[in-house]
């Protein structure tokens, strides 16, 4: 099972009413979240970590959950909210304005992480999950108590707008990115934290410290997977953009799914990665964010349509 450890929320997306009025519309939501929808349409049989809300709007998460065969058995429920995130759209980018004070993703501490099952074969971190207190340290918490026995990956999804405290931030995400075996960045974060320079250097950079595998997305001009041993370039599908919502997130799960069909993804492979497995995984999220972007909000695909 790959577990995906982050947020969980609600994304209000822009709309216009039938009598012209603007208003916006409740849709299943959270960086992470949409990874684990993501990889349960393409069969992955993922689970699903955070902080749910026992509200109306968790009980909407949990059913997209189950709908998409994703188990939340291990997630930390309580009655605090649902985070809201509120969407704008500009030329098909979205921007967010997040409502997040006191909900049920952000209280979650330490003490409620779970024991881990010996199904968990990998986990997944990323997302505004990091950003916040005391969910944030109780994220960083797991991964360093997992990463030595399972494969782990990290995408930050930076929401500079959410950082409250950018040194405290940025020193956790670079610790987990040193514990992590896979890292994914967009060119955007990848630039945000480690500053300007050739995107190779940056990337190789990023694996001196530990990491096995680096995957920079660039939107249009595709995405690149670097090793210790290869670069591999892999170009974006042309489609018709609805919005980008959800397309690195969809990526992450198509990435994943495509080591894990490979039987590549393990802490011994990750290390000597062949440059056609990585190519073939870098295909497969390419694929499936391609369809994403290609119909409104986060709606990722199912293992048919790929």
């Amino acid at each position: 099972m790959i577990l995906c450890c982050g947020e969980a929320l609600i994304d209000m997306l822009p709309r216009t009413s039938q009598e012209g009025e603007q208003a916006f519309a409740p849709y299943a939501g959270g960086a992470v979240f949409n990874t684990a929808i993501a990889l349960g349409r393409l069969s992955a049989a993922p689970g699903f970590f955070c902080g749910l809300s026992t509200d109306l709007f968790g009980e909407m998460l949990d059913r997209k959950l189950v709908e998409a065969g994703v188990s939340s058995d291990l997630a930390f429920r309580s009655s605090h909210p649902t985070t809201l995130a509120f969407v704008r759209l500009n030329d098909g980018h979205a921007t967010y304005t997040f409502y997040d004070e006191n909900s049920a993703l952000q209280v979650m501490t330490t003490d409620d992480l779970p024991s881990l099952p010996d199904t968990v074969s990998a986990l997944f971190f990323g997302g505004i999950s990091l950003a916040g207190e005391p969910c944030g340290t109780a994220y960083e918490a797991l991964m360093t108590r997992e990463a030595s026995a399972r494969v782990t990956m990290i995408d930050p999804n930076i929401r500079p707008s959410f950082i409250t405290d950018r040194d405290t931030y940025v020193t956790r995400i670079k610790s987990m990115m040193s514990m992590a075996d896979v890292v994914k960045l967009s060119d955007e974060d990848l630039h945000w934290l480690e500053g300007e320079g050739d995107l190779e250097r940056l990337a190789q950079d990023i694996i001196a410290r530990g990491t096995k595998v680096v995957l920079i997305t660039q939107g249009a001009d595709g995405s690149i997977g670097y090793t210790a041993q290869h670069r591999v370039h892999v170009p974006a599908r042309t489609v018709e953009v609805v919005d980008t919502v959800g397309a690195g997130d969809t990526f992450n799960a198509g990435f994943l799914a495509g080591l894990q069909r490979a039987e590549a993804l393990r802490k011994s492979t990750l290390g000597t990665l062949p440059a056609d497995v990585l190519r073939d995984a870098l295909v497969m999220g390419s694929t499936c964010a391609a369809i994403t972007v290609s119909r409104a909000g986060a709606n990722p695909p199912w293992a048919h349509e790929v």
